[in-house]
């Protein structure tokens, strides 16, 4: 196992352990900084050296891990994601505690580990992790009902998921793939490939908020905004993706999976850009919009158009840190998040203002941004597939513009009378202004990445005329929704994110929770009839034994005792201590035996 490759995961899994056990009273900030840049420099050093390495698990399966070309690139952006969104949340001292930057460390390492996992068990392991420290993250405000309750529909609605990875782990095995390896996903035998690839679709879709399960990712949005920063750039929400572009080859064996993955991917885009449309609030807004967004990297990997959906996952992860970041900055100087209480926030805070309209315009993919070029890649890949894919991508870019305008009409707005924000410390401003103005230049300039390596070169790569008709569109939505921006309609099928919790908890929990009582009350049943049942006549059977048996068997114990001692009293008569008695009785003796013989001789 390589050094570089165990530091790696180690250090940020260790520093959050340490921070989490001993929750120092102060300095937990910049010891979390501490590590999260030396994490950053690890990933680099790790992108460059590739590392790779194994540990032992049972006979035949191991623990493997590797830094290849797709895995180099989350490391690095894992850890840049981990730095920023701890650099912005010094600026929120309620976000200080050891805790809370503990849990940020242990959460990045299990996604550091889930990235670079080459094999099934190290997999199931990290994501695990990754799933229980989002739910304490979420959950951080501990006073907060709408957080506790946003943080179990999280955990419960991607832990169901979740048993898909399960499921594919047993059907590799199945398979002939004693090695459980990731990248053997084409060569398991018969219907257990399609079982194996089903399993890792499941989960990747329910981790990406991707339909069905897209409504969990509401409730998170209850967490501190620098926790959603984090979830929803490159870490928790991006791992389904991620994992659905590193089985490509999976998916296109089955022959099935890759056209229905595409679909849901492009159908999500859609739905939800819808979604984030009607918000009113606007972390609901970007958290549907994340939704959307990682559409396109779920079409990407449906339609094997890899490095288009790892451009896209790169562009998105430097947007999206960049809004949630700057929404929480605002959430806490101005003291909401519903658009309209947030009229003039960008004129008030010029800095923050200008990084969130660069980030929003990138999000809305104008040209040149980094969205812009990503997205056309992904739609190139989906071009290839089919004409209604395509097109169904470009409403979807379309319906992307439009969101992402209506956030930028609201904060630019005048500001109301008598608006007066709350002090925040002159450090932390200027820290939040350095990681904003940063994101934002990464944001715009994300999409010079696709002349780089090949992992990021779009393949096949979009035509001038693609290009144009996408970046025309994106214009058009942007213009058309300034125009209307205050008016648009806003359906309660929309804004309650089409209503899936309320089908989810109709189709799935409601007959769970009546089953799990049928069950309780057959147990009860059972326990009382049988089980107790059993009990008393056992009861009833010792007491028929201990009258009927036992008191025989001592009646007959007793009696052998009896004849015993009487037979040893006969026995002591003639035992008299004379010797004329001993003689007399041996002659009688011996008389007796002379006699047996000669009766016995005659006989004969």
């Amino acid at each position: 196992m390589s050094a570089l490759l165990v530091a790696l995961l180690l250090v940020p899994l260790a520093g959050g352990t340490a921070l989490i056990v001993v929750r120092p009273p102060r300095g937990a900030v910049p010891a979390g900084l501490l590590v999260a840049a030396t994490t950053v420099g690890l990933a680099v050093a790790a992108a460059v050296q590739r590392p790779q390495g194994h540990l032992p698990l049972f006979e035949g399966v191991a623990a493997g891990f590797a830094v290849d070309d797709l895995s180099a690139v989350m490391v690095v952006l894992v850890a840049v994601a981990l730095l920023a969104v701890l650099a912005f949340a010094a600026g929120e001292p309620a976000l200080g505690s050891g805790r809370f930057v503990g849990l940020v460390l242990v959460f990045a390492g299990a996604m550091l580990a889930t990235v670079t996992a080459t094999t099934l068990p190290p997999l199931l392991a990290a994501w695990e992790v990754m799933g229980a420290t989002s739910w304490a993250l979420i959950a951080h405000h501990t006073g907060d009902p709408a957080a506790a309750r946003g943080a179990r529909t999280a955990f419960l609605t991607t832990r169901t998921a979740d048993l898909g990875l399960y499921l594919a782990a047993g059907a590799v095995l199945a398979g002939g793939v004693p090695t459980l390896a990731l990248d053997a996903l084409p060569v398991v035998a018969g219907g257990w490939q399609d079982v194996a690839v089903a399993g890792i679709v499941v989960a990747a879709l329910g981790k990406s908020a991707q339909l069905p399960f897209s409504f969990w990712l509401s409730g998170a949005m209850h967490g501190p905004s620098p926790v959603s920063a984090l979830l929803h750039s490159a870490t928790m929400v991006a791992a389904g993706a991620y994992l659905l572009l590193r089985t490509t080859a999976g998916l296109d064996a089955t022959g099935w999976a890759g056209p229905l993955v595409a679909w849901v991917g492009a159908g999500t885009a859609l739905l939800l850009g819808l979604v984030a449309l009607a918000q009113s609030d606007l972390k609901q807004l970007l958290a549907a919009s994340t939704s959307a967004q990682i559409g396109f990297m779920v079409l990407a990997a449906g339609v094997g158009a890899v490095p288009g959906g790892v451009l896209q996952t790169v562009a998105h992860a430097a947007t999206k840190s960049l809004l949630f970041l700057v929404a929480g900055a605002w959430l806490v100087r101005v003291g909401t998040r519903r658009l309209d209480d947030l009229r003039g926030a960008a004129r008030r805070h010029p800095v923050l203002g200008a990084a969130f309209t660069v980030g929003a315009v990138t999000l809305a993919g104008v040209p040149p941004t980094g969205l812009w070029v990503s997205k056309d890649a992904v739609l190139a890949g989906a071009l290839s597939s089919g004409p209604a894919l395509y097109t169904l991508g470009l409403a979807a870019g379309l319906v992307s513009a439009g969101y992402a305008a209506k956030a930028l009409w609201f904060v630019w707005r005048p500001s109301p009378a008598g608006t007066d924000d709350a002090a925040v410390g002159r450090v932390g401003v200027r820290v939040q202004a350095v990681v904003a103005v940063t994101l934002a230049v990464a944001a715009a300039a994300a999409g010079l990445l696709a002349l780089g390596p090949d992992i990021l070169r779009p393949d096949p790569a979009p035509s001038g005329l693609e290009l144009l008709v996408s970046g025309a569109i994106a214009v058009v939505g942007v213009g058309l929704t300034w125009l209307v921006a205050g008016r648009l309609p806003a359906p309660a099928l929309l804004r309650s994110w089409l209503g899936l919790e309320r089908v989810a908890v109709a189709v799935v929990v409601r007959p769970a929770l009546r089953l799990a009582t049928a069950l309780a009350r057959l147990d009860d049943a059972l326990h009382q009839r049988v089980v107790l049942g059993a009990g008393r006549g056992a009861v009833r059977a010792a007491d028929a034994v201990d009258r009927h048996v036992e008191r025989g068997l001592d009646r007959g114990v007793d009696g052998v005792a009896a004849g015993a001692r009487a037979l040893g009293r006969t026995a002591r008569r003639p035992q008299t201590g004379r010797l004329h008695q001993y003689y007399a009785q041996a002659a009688v003796g011996f008389g007796l035996l002379a006699a047996l013989a000669v009766l016995l001789i005659g006989v004969s």
